[in-house]
C-alpha cells in the first residue's frame, strides 16, 4: 500500500488538492514544484526553476506548466489545469485523475474514456533538467498526445505580461525546439524520447491567476506565452519521455536516463524517509560552495537557518563530509566575528547576533558526531567571534561589564524574531535577550572545554573567569522567582519583558546551561502549558494581550503575526532535548508523542516534507513556505536523539 497517496475523489476536490504542494530540487539551485494536481498556485511554481548566472545568480521560472491533450476517436481531451479571474478554470483536466501517489516519485494516473495515461516526473540532480515520462497504460486503439509547454522567463519573485520584446521565434533541434524569450536567458530546449512534430503557433495565454499570492496581498495574475504544441501518436504499452532542460541532448538516453535518476532514489514510503528526502533537498552544491537553503520556494542561504539545521539534516545522511563543506562556505563568508544572515552573495545582511552563537552549537554537534577535527578545523573562526563579541563588532553587539552580551541597533531586528513593519521591528528584544546570552555562555565554556583540552593557555588564562561572570548575571537579571521563569529580553529603558516566549527554552537545551534542574523543570512546564502545540511551539502564549492566533493578510499583516503566537515546528527541537535533559526516560513519551505526531502533516501542504510555520490557534493550519531545513532538521536530529541514547524506551 502507497504510504503517500490521494484517491480520485481527493484530487477532484480542488479546495484539497490545491491545498497540497510538492517540491523537488536537483540539488544544485534548481527546483520543480506545483500542486497535486497539476495547477500552480503561486508566482514560485513551475516545472523547471533554474539559477542564471548571467543574471545575478537568483532563480527563473523558465518553463512554467505543461497541458497534454489526449486525442482519441476524433475528440480532445485537454487534462491541463489553470485558474482564471472569477475562480474560472481551464481547462479541468483534474477531473480525469484517478489518483495522486508521491512515494517514489509524483506521478498522476488520467483516464479518458478507453485511455490510461500515467504522468511521472522529475529532476535530473545537478542538471537544470526536468524529465516528465508518459506511459500508456491502456488505450483501445492508437492515439494522438499533444503537449503545449507554457513559458515564463521571469524571476521568481516577479510576474510577467504580454510584451513586444519576447523572442516568439524557435529554432528546430533533434525531436523538439529549442526557445529563448530575452536576452541573457539560456535557451530552453524541448525534446522527446520519440519522433514529433511541432506546430508553431507563438500565442500568449492572458490573466492566468495564482490564489496563494492574492492571499498574501501580492500581485497574482500574469500572461504566459505558448509557442505551440507538440504532437505525436502512442499506443498502449508506450512510454515516451520529455525533456526541458538548459542543455540539448541525445534523444536516445531520455529513457534510460529517466530509469537511472529513479533508481537511485530513496523511496518515500514511510516518515523518516519522506523526512530523510526533504533533508537532501536544502542542500545546494554549486559553484564550489555547499550552502543549506532556509525553505522552499522562496528562501535563500541564511546563515542562522543554516546552523540550526546543519546538524539533522546532515546526520539523516550520515555525512560529516557535507556537514564540514557547509560550514567551510559558512566561514569564507564571515566578517567582524559576524555570518552573513541573508542577501546574495554580492550583497550580504549581516544583522544577526545569534548566527555566531549557533555556530558554536554546530560545531558541538560536529564534535559529539565524531568530527574529530572540529577545534583544529574552525577553533580560529570560534575565537574571532568570542572577541568580536567582547569587545565589539556591528550593530552595537558588545559585552557589558558583567559578562552579558547586549545589542541594541535602532530600527533592527537582531535575533531570529526579525519581522519589520515599515521600519519598526514588530518584536524589537533590543539590549539583553535571553537565548543570545544562553548562547554565548554556552559558546565561551565550549571553547574553554576545547582550549583545556588542546592546553592553549593564553586563551584560559583570557576567558576562564567569564563563565561564573555570566551565569551569576543571567541569573540576576533573567531569571524570575515569583514567576518560575525566564525574561525573554532586558533593556536599560524598559526593564525586564516577561512575555513567555520560546526562546527562554533554548536557555535549558543547550549543552552548558546557567539553570539548575529545578529551573530547567519551571521553565518547561510553563512552556509546556502556555507554548507547546502538536505542530511546535507558540512564538507568544495567548494569554498575552497581543498574541495573534492567525497567520494571514498581506505581507504587513503576517509579519505582524508571524513571533506574535505563530507555531514554529522547529522549536520542537530545543524544547524536546530539554525534556530529555530534565526527565530522562520518563520524558521519552512525551517527546516522541510531539515528534511522530507530525507524521499527519506529510500529506498536507508540503507534501512528504515540514512547513515553515502553523498557525497558533487549533487546528493550527500550515503556513508559510512548504518545506523548512530547520523544521525538517530539528526533528531529524530530535529522532537520531531517541534513536542513539533512549533506543529501548
Amino acid at each position: 500500500m502507497s504510504y503517500i497517496k490521494f484517491e480520485k475523489s481527493q484530487v477532484v476536490n480542488l479546495e484539497f488538492s490545491l491545498g497540497r504542494e510538492i517540491i523537488r530540487t536537483n540539488r544544485a539551485g534548481s527546483y520543480s514544484s506545483t500542486t497535486i494536481v497539476g495547477c500552480n498556485t503561486r508566482k514560485y511554481h513551475g516545472l523547471l526553476v533554474c539559477p542564471v548566472d548571467e543574471l545575478g545568480g537568483e532563480r527563473f521560472v523558465l518553463l512554467s506548466s505543461l497541458d497534454v491533450t489526449i486525442v482519441n476517436n476524433n475528440k480532445s481531451f485537454n487534462i491541463g489545469i489553470r485558474k482564471y479571474k472569477g475562480d474560472y478554470f481551464s481547462p479541468k483536466g483534474h477531473k480525469y485523475i484517478e489518483d495522486f501517489n508521491a512515494d517514489n516519485i509524483p506521478s498522476r494516473i488520467y483516464r479518458v474514456g478507453g485511455v490510461m495515461l500515467k504522468q511521472e516526473r522529475l529532476l535530473v540532480y545537478y542538471e537544470e533538467q526536468f524529465l516528465l515520462r508518459f506511459t500508456v497504460l491502456e488505450a483501445s486503439e492508437p492515439m494522438k498526445l499533444q503537449v503545449r509547454p507554457f513559458l515564463a522567463f521571469r524571476n521568481i519573485h516577479q510576474l510577467t505580461r504580454a510584451n513586444l520584446a519576447a523572442n516568439t521565434k524557435v529554432d528546430f533541434i533533434e525531436s523538439g525546439i529549442k526557445s529563448k524569450m530575452y536576452e541573457g536567458f539560456p535557451s530552453l530546449n524541448m525534446q522527446f524520447s520519440t519522433k514529433v512534430e511541432f506546430i508553431h503557433v507563438p500565442d500568449w495565454y492572458l490573466g492566468v491567476e495564482y490564489p496563494e499570492e492574492q492571499k498574501r496581498g501580492y500581485d497574482y495574475s500574469e500572461d504566459l506565452f505558448t509557442p505551440g504544441f507538440f504532437e505525436f501518436e502512442a499506443k498502449e504499452g508506450d512510454i515516451i519521455v520529455f525533456s526541458a532542460s538548459t542543455k540539448e541532448e541525445k534523444t536516445s538516453g531520455l529513457k534510460q536516463k529517466f530509469t537511472k535518476t529513479v533508481s537511485g532514489k530513496t523511496p518515500r514510503d514511510s516518515y523518516i524517509n519522506c523526512l530523510r528526502n526533504a533533508a537532501q533537498q536544502f542542500v545546494e552544491k554549486r559553484g564550489g560552495k555547499t550552502l543549506i537553503i532556509a525553505g522552499y520556494p522562496w528562501f535563500g542561504a541564511w546563515g542562522r537557518d543554516t546552523f540550526i539545521s546543519l546538524p539533522g539534516l546532515a546526520f539523516a545522511r550520515h555525512s560529516l563530509v557535507l556537514y564540514r563543506a557547509v560550514l567551510d562556505t559558512q566561514i569564507d563568508k564571515m566578517k567582524d566575528g559576524l555570518f552573513p544572515n541573508m542577501g546574495e552573495a554580492g550583497n550580504p545582511v549581516f544583522n544577526s547576533v545569534d548566527a555566531p552563537l549557533w555556530f558554536f552549537w554546530a560545531v558541538q554537534q560536529y564534535i559529539e558526531h565524531g568530527g574529530t577535527d572540529g577545534w583544529e578545523r574552525y577553533g580560529a573562526a570560534a575565537k574571532s567571534v568570542l572577541n568580536a563579541f567582547k569587545n565589539g563588532t556591528a550593530f552595537n553587539i558588545h559585552m557589558r561589564d558583567n559578562g552579558l552580551i547586549y545589542a541594541d541597533a535602532p530600527g533592527k531586528a537582531l535575533t531570529w524574531m526579525d519581522a519589520v513593519v515599515n521600519a519598526i521591528p514588530v518584536t524589537p528584544r533590543r539590549g539583553y535577550a535571553v537565548e543570545i546570552n544562553a548562547l554565548w555562555y554556552n559558546a565561551v565554556c565550549f571553547s574553554l572545554e576545547m582550549a583545556r583540552i588542546k592546553n592553549d593557555k593564553n586563551f584560559i588564562k583570557e576567558f576562564e573567569k567569564l563563565p561564573d561572570l555570566i551565569k551569576k548575571s543571567f541569573l540576576e537579571i533573567f531569571w524570575n522567582e515569583k514567576l518560575g521563569y525566564l525574561a525573554d529580553y532586558v533593556n536599560d529603558d524598559e526593564g525586564k519583558n516577561i512575555f513567555v516566549r520560546p526562546n527562554m527554552v533554548i536557555a535549558v537545551s543547550l549543552p552548558h546551561s546557567m539553570l539548575d534542574k529545578e529551573q530547567m523543570k519551571n521553565v518547561l512546564d510553563v512552556a509546556d502549558k502556555e507554548l507547546v502545540t502538536v505542530r511546535g511551539l507558540r512564538t507568544l502564549s495567548p494569554e498575552n494581550k497581543f498574541y495573534q492566533g492567525t497567520y494571514k493578510g498581506n505581507q504587513e499583516e503576517r509579519d505582524k503575526a508571524y513571533h506574535q503566537g505563530t507555531v514554529w515546528p522547529w522549536l520542537y527541537g530545543p524544547f524536546c532535548e530539554g525534556w530529555l535533559k530534565v526527565y530522562g526516560k520518563q520524558g521519552v513519551r512525551k517527546v516522541k508523542q510531539l515528534i511522530f505526531g507530525l507524521e499527519a502533516v506529510m500529506s498536507e501542504h508540503g507534501v512528504s516534507t515540514i512547513s515553515e510555520i502553523h498557525d497558533g490557534d487549533p487546528p493550527h493550519s500550515p503556513q508559510g513556505a512548504i518545506s523548512q531545513a530547520w523544521s525538517v532538521g530539528e526533528v531529524l536530529r530530535i529522532i537520531e536523539l531517541l534513536e542513539t541514547k533512549y533506543a529501548n524506551q
